[in-house]
């Protein structure tokens, strides 16, 4: 018989690490209204302590043991992965000149007056084929610094479009592993489910359009534009081509990071080929040093969450949300609520999907829920809760790309917004009427 505790019942005492967190990280930095009093990585280490210390009748190691699987989870190192090389990536893309490559070739592509609307549309565009949010705010991020910083325009604001519009596709597109998700623990068809969804989500994205136009208009930025160096724009190509014919992210980014390095190569006025490759490697590297902080709060999470769940808090909030179910309106709600809460609990979407999709299956066939319009609302309220949360994958890394505080930009953050916005319309006013 194994000695492993097994998961229990638990209470809100098992939810309250979280609760320890956003005061330390999001209440205490707006009362002092300054997002950098206290470090992220400070609050994830002392809820993580506290979420050991309430860890109860169990061996200190034992619990530690429990904290080590939650920051060692296969979903929590392939983001370590990503952070990794999308740091290097990042860093020797801007040793090489690439950056400043593609800020010229987009200013010179796009009239002043529709360049926040254009990156939304591209970020939607490159999300939608990729299905992920993560490759298209990887992809965008470093570009659109460089952007904001020649036109003058806010870092964080110009970061919180690409985040905004990555949502869009890993919401709606085919090979979203959201999408995957809700699909199957609803047994129903993809596009089925994604008629429903884009009914439900266009009106968000539409408005959130028209914002971006509108604000776009009152630009008038005058920034020296260089000329388009071609070769040095090839590593952003690459990445963006290679991700919208849907290679998976690593690979993506392996492959970005060659071509920085063969740019550099090629540009390198050196006959000495060590020069341009200890120049590379020392590029990587400070790229590498620079997500560090990224990793250590992805570890910090990981683990905690898992003594969350070990303590029941998942188990027992779905245990008060499904007790009070009344109607098909109640019943829409609940499931939006239930996804909602695994999502802040778990900090995955997917994972969220999976752990309340049985749920929200039986309730839906207990109400006479149309199933389409479940798997749309599990897709569409998980994406919009882990686009505001401040330790969420997406949002660390735009804020670690980017070199600002992940609450600076959740607070432009247009899209999600909307689209929890007009997903909540949608189970109030019985819309679409044909799935409701």
């Amino acid at each position: 018989m194994s000695d492993t505790p097994t998961p229990r019942q638990g209470g809100w005492w098992s939810l309250s690490p979280l609760f320890v967190f956003l005061f330390l990280y999001l209440v205490v930095s707006l009362l002092v209204n300054d997002f950098y009093k206290v470090p992220i990585t400070v609050a994830f280490m002392l809820a993580s302590c506290y979420a050991v210390a309430i860890t109860r009748r169990v061996p200190l190691d034992k619990r530690l043991s429990h904290f080590s699987a939650g920051a060692g989870n296969p979903n929590i190192m392939l983001m370590v992965w990503i952070f990794i090389l999308a740091g290097a990536f990042a860093q020797s893309a801007k040793a090489v000149g690439a950056i400043d490559a593609a800020v010229n070739l987009t200013l010179g592509i796009l009239p002043e007056n529709l360049l926040l609307a254009g990156i939304f549309i591209a970020s939607c565009f490159i999300s939608f084929s990729i299905g992920t949010s993560v490759g298209t705010i990887v992809a965008l991020t470093p570009m659109v610094v460089g952007l904001a910083e020649k036109t003058g325009l806010d870092v964080a604001y110009m970061t919180s479009i690409v985040v905004g519009g990555s949502f869009f596709g890993d919401n709606l597109s085919f090979i979203s592993d959201t999408t995957i998700a809700a699909t199957r623990t609803q047994q129903c068809v993809m596009f089925d489910k994604f008629r429903v969804n884009l009914l439900i989500v266009v009106p968000a994205a539409l408005v959130v359009l028209g914002i971006y136009v509108v604000q776009g208009l009152s630009l008038h930025t005058s920034p020296e534009v260089g000329p388009v160096e071609w070769l040095k724009v090839l590593p952003y190509f690459l990445v963006v081509l290679t991700a919208a014919v849907g290679l998976n992210v690593v690979l993506v980014l392996l492959l970005g990071l060659l071509a920085t390095g063969m740019v550099g190569f090629f540009l390198s006025p050196e006959a000495d080929f060590t020069i341009p490759l200890f120049r590379w490697f020392g590029a990587m590297g400070e790229g590498i040093t620079g997500m560090g902080e990224l990793i250590v709060v992805t570890l910090l999470a990981g683990g905690m969450l898992e003594l969350i769940r070990f303590n029941g808090g998942i188990d027992f909030i779905i245990a008060r949300l499904t007790r009070h179910v009344n109607g098909k309106r109640g019943a829409e709600l609940c499931i939006a609520a239930l996804v909602g809460i695994a999502n802040l609990c778990t900090a995955n979407n997917t994972i969220a999907i999976i752990t309340t999709g049985p749920i929200a299956r039986d309730i839906g066939m207990r109400y006479g829920l149309d199933r389409r319009k479940v798997a749309s609302l599990l897709d569409t309220f998980s994406c919009l809760v882990q686009g505001l949360i401040p330790y969420g994958a997406q949002m660390l890394i735009a804020a670690g790309l980017a070199g600002v505080s992940p609450l600076s930009i959740i607070g432009t953050l247009y899209y999600p917004f909307c689209m929890g916005l007009c997903a909540l319309l949608a189970i109030l006013l019985r819309y679409p009427r044909r799935y409701s």
